[in-house]
């Protein structure tokens, strides 16, 4: 009599299994013929078992007609795989699973593409048939990591005393930088909804209510362009807190990050650096610096202040920089290749780069007849360069140069693999400029948002120099990736209505557009701060991916669209009537 089956994933049976018997139920990742035997690799989520078929069986010529994502059910008695016949790379390799029972429970057309395989797809291809493309093992490793990382937040939340609150996701369109999502309402004609760029508000209301310690894994939406590293809508871990010090929120979101790296990954990260704004630009380049790799910029200006090359002495005389870059090995390009670094440098804004290479045989450069040895001397000292070397140099305006040195900064890193995505290196950037000057209008606007207070002994700044205040405002970093930003908030009401009428709001914009929010300052706020964290950002560089889209289970792709759904698309015209629209977008026609 045969045994009753035990219900088993398809990634757990092992050798203790041995002579019992298994049920199984999966996918078919494959199928080979071999002497007269059927091998079937059944796959579930958690892995891949060895199914055998006999001739002898009376299931055999059903195994015949088994193809790639037919889905079934079998069982089977656990055996040992024959001596050298093991798989070492699979889990479930020292056994397999003679048949007994059969069930086909469904059939499945001929995939588009591979579904068993991490071959390259097309991603359009992968969006469109998402359903199969998260049955690929990496989909369904980084899905689960996802899921992990998250359960790892919010224990870690829970463990504080932190409350989880829904915020709601129809809001007051309070549009501060993006552009809001909107949504008409049918019940109020001629009204519309925002669906929440952020629960900013909601949360600081929150302090307002007396909870105290809040965090929310929320779900935002942001109409903008796309990147990589950007979608239309995100998830945020979203953290306020009531009664702290900058130090004190960082340190808690710093806790966060490193319980979830310790409990998910199995790895201890060290503390954090700290860097401030103006000294991660002057280092670095850039407000999110890469610190996986040393090569810090150096500047190089009082090195050329008496030089006679034009370039270098009417970018100093015009108050701007040279900032110098070392290139480890740089010594044994060509001419050519220094000649396409240039190019690369072009592309990020620069009018030209100097290249000097250390060579065993000696020096060169592309400008060698203003360069005497002290100079080269003093600028291999400088960037700690050695003989096989080369060395950088660019000049123009301080921000422009900084931002031109920092981004070939990055590529001389990837040229020579110091950005290992194994690798990951923290930091904090900290005391921010509160302003920033809008391309667009010319005026000043906030560089993240106008309810951050300035540091301590700035608000004097705002009537004589508002330019030059800073903010109580940090960002935490990940191998150049800007994880998300937090700030100490203003609680009083007559301090926040100070910055919006900086910001040149009116009375009656005010209360317009915040009103609710003040009125709430006006009773009783504590002082507060806190931050949110870029749930989706955060899973791609711990999976060691490059793009969002391959964290998220339904992404939409570069141009905003959801290719397996078909979104956006036109809704009948009666569903239009009903909330009082229009459309007046053009027509397929119109527009050939």
């Amino acid at each position: 009599m045969t045994a009753t089956p035990e219900r088993f994933s398809c990634g757990a049976l092992r050798a203790d299994a041995i002579g019992r018997t298994a049920e199984l139920f999966g996918w078919i990742n494959r199928r080979r013929d071999h002497g007269g035997l059927i091998f079937i690799d059944l796959r579930d989520r958690e892995g891949v078992t060895q199914i055998v078929f006999n001739p002898e069986h009376p299931s055999f010529p059903m195994a015949e007609k088994l193809r790639s994502e037919d889905v079934v059910r079998v069982v089977g008695a656990v055996r040992a795989r024959p001596e050298g016949t093991e798989n070492a790379k699979l889990a479930t390799g020292a056994v397999e699973v003679g048949i007994e029972q059969l069930e086909v429970l469904n059939r499945s057309e001929v995939p588009p593409f591979q579904v068993n395989a991490e071959d390259d797809v097309d991603e359009s291809l992968r969006l469109e048939y998402r359903y199969l493309d998260l049955r690929r093992p990496r989909m369904q490793r980084n899905i689960r990591l996802r899921h992990r990382i998250v359960k790892a937040f919010r224990d870690y939340f829970d463990e504080r005393d932190f409350v989880e609150i829904e915020t709601p996701m129809f809001i007051k369109s309070t549009p501060e930088g993006a552009r809001d999502y909107l949504v008409p309402s049918r019940m109020n004609p001629g009204t519309f909804y925002a669906l929440p760029q952020s629960p900013q508000l909601l949360k600081q209301i929150c302090m307002i209510s007396g909870f105290g310690r809040y965090m929310q894994i929320a779900r935002c939406m942001r109409d903008e362009d796309l990147r990589a590293d950007r979608q239309p809508e995100f998830t945020q871990l979203d953290v306020e807190l009531s009664f702290v010090t900058q130090e004190e929120v960082m340190q808690m979101m710093e806790g966060a990050v490193a319980h979830a790296w310790r409990n998910v990954l199995g790895i201890d990260l060290s503390a954090f650096p700290r860097l401030t704004h103006a000294e991660a630009l002057r280092r670095f380049g850039s407000d999110k610096p890469d610190m996986r790799f040393g090569l810090e910029l150096v500047d190089a200006s009082a090195r050329f202040v008496t030089s006679e090359f034009v370039v270098f002495r009417g970018a100093l005389d015009a108050g701007g920089a040279v900032l110098a870059l070392r290139y480890p090995g740089g010594a044994s390009l060509s001419r050519r290749d220094f000649d396409a670094l240039t190019e690369s440098a072009k592309l990020f804004g620069a009018k030209g780069m100097v290249w000097i290479a250390l060579g065993a045989d000696g020096v060169k450069s592309s400008a060698q007849r203003f360069l005497d040895d002290a100079t080269v001397e003093a600028l291999r000292a400088d960037t700690g360069a050695e003989r096989g070397d080369a060395v950088l140099l660019f000049a123009d305006a301080r921000e422009s140069v900084s931002s031109i040195a920092g981004k070939m900064r990055l590529e001389i890193g990837e040229r020579c693999g110091l950005r290992d995505p194994a690798k990951f290196s923290f930091c904090w950037v900290t005391e921010f400029p509160y302003l920033e000057m809008d391309e667009e209008s010319g005026k000043p606007v906030p560089a993240h948002h106008p309810f951050s207070a300035p540091m301590p002994g700035q608000w004097d700044l705002i009537d004589s120099d508002p330019l030059a205040m800073r903010a109580q405002h940090y960002d935490m970093v990940l191998n150049g990736f800007e994880l998300g930003s937090g700030s100490i908030r203003i609680h009083d009401v007559e301090l926040q209505k100070r910055i919006f009428t900086m910001l040149g709001m009116s009375e009656e914009e005010i209360e317009d557009r915040f009103g609710f929010f003040v009125r709430a300052l006006r009773y009783g706020a504590p002082p507060h701060g806190g931050m949110a964290l870029g749930i989706d950002r955060i899973v791609m560089l711990a999976c060691g991916e490059e793009n969002l889209r391959q964290v998220i289970a339904f992404p939409k792709n570069q141009v905003g669209r959801d290719v397996m759904m078909d979104a956006p698309s036109p809704v009948p015209e009666r569903l239009l009537r009903d909330l009082y629209l229009r459309s007046v977008a053009p027509s397929a026609e119109s527009a050939r």
